[in-house]
């Protein structure tokens, strides 16, 4: 909106609006709205939870330590949301398609995580949704955001073939365009671009999800995480960068750095009142929306692999989950003494600081190593 009315509209008549036109300053401004736009409606995003009864519902069967914490307004993922959603409407330039699809994202799967918090509220206890509703419509976004991709892609305006680090030549098309040809294997051509593209964002969504279990856990992480896909997303759209790192360049990726920014300034933001002792939970509505959001952005910009790295822990808490659920099954006994990870240490006797400041320390170290792999091919 600013960039189409400073720059576009204003730039002929006043030359210093020229600035206006530079990704890495919108970037920035964006980055800054965020975070004051946090900080300033926290205290009234609290305020509000409060007077609505917006109070979290602590799980019987999780750590004794976290049944002082019933009642902590929850749900402060809808100030993530505006922080986020707004500077990016302000600083970007809203023709360009990647921001459209990756705010499709972030407000399909905060709308989901509203309706789950909401349910839990309204039932006045920690079981909003079933899995299996939440995972149908998680899939449903998922689906929509694939098929708006496949529309782009036959416009040659998306490209479905996969980035894999370490190989400079070693690019696979989840397309299977031979099956495309045949009338009865056409759509067994899409199936392996849409599996993939619906694991990471599904998956993702999920694995912040799970890893929001600790005051400030996850909101950290997400300030690391979206801090490293800032970088991507203006390194795969810059011409020299990528060429030099010969990765594959995405000119429309260069908006999403706006975007990315402006999700690493609502996070710095939100986390003033999310560090322990937490004022307030982002809840579902936060942590759905910004893991949907973050997968979207690396399948955008082709860096689906690199996230794994860049949200490495969010990943180890997903696998923890899955771990122990399926050694319970299987052979009847668990793996960790608690389920996500983060509560097994805790079990162990960590403090819950303890866990935190690890944690981000092992999410930064695993991000660093992330925009390494780019040179190391």
């Amino acid at each position: 909106m600013l960039y189409w009315l400073l720059f576009e509209q204003l730039f002929p008549y006043f030359s210093p609006f020229r600035v206006f036109q530079y990704l890495t300053f919108r970037t920035a401004f964006a980055a800054i709205t965020a975070l004051l736009m946090s900080i300033a409606l926290g205290p009234w995003m609290i305020r509000k939870l409060r007077e609505f009864s917006f109070g979290q519902h602590i799980r019987e069967d999780g750590p004794k330590s976290h049944q002082k914490k019933a009642g902590t307004p929850t749900m402060g993922g809808l100030l993530i949301l505006a922080a986020t959603l707004v500077p990016t409407l302000l600083w970007a330039n809203l023709r360009d398609a990647y921001v459209w699809i990756a705010l499709l994202s972030i407000v399909g799967f905060g709308f989901i995580g509203f309706w789950d918090d909401y349910t839990k509220i309204a039932k006045k206890r920690n079981l909003g949704l079933t899995s299996k509703q939440k995972i149908l419509m998680q899939l449903a976004v998922a689906m929509v955001i694939g098929l708006v991709l496949l529309a782009m892609h036959a416009k040659a305006g998306y490209d479905t073939k996969l980035n894999v680090p370490f190989f400079k030549t070693f690019k696979p098309d989840l397309l299977l365009n031979g099956l495309l040809q045949n009338p009865w294997t056409y759509f067994l051509g899409f199936l392996p671009f849409f599996l993939f593209m619906v694991v990471v964002i599904v998956g993702a969504s999920n694995a912040v999800n799970l890893t929001d279990g600790l005051d400030g856990l996850a909101i950290g992480l997400m300030i690391i995480s979206s801090g490293a896909m800032t970088v991507l997303c203006y390194v795969n759209s810059h011409r020299t960068f990528a060429t030099y790192l010969d990765i594959a360049r995405v000119p429309n990726a260069g908006e999403l750095t706006i975007l990315c920014a402006a999700m690493m300034g609502a996070s710095l933001g939100f986390l003033c009142f999310n560090a322990h002792p937490a004022e307030m939970f982002m809840g579902d509505v936060g942590a759905l929306a910004l893991g949907g959001g973050l997968g979207t952005i690396a399948v955008l910009i082709k860096q689906e692999f690199l996230l794994i790295f860049i949200g490495g822990v969010y990943v180890i808490e997903l696998l923890s989950v899955v771990l122990q659920v399926g050694s319970f099954k299987l052979r009847g006994k668990r793996i960790f003494k608690m389920a996500p990870l983060h509560h097994h240490f805790e079990a162990l006797g960590w403090s819950e600081t303890k866990v935190v400041i690890r944690f981000w320390v092992a999410g930064l170290v695993m991000a660093l190593l992330a925009l390494t792999t780019l040179k190391l091919r």
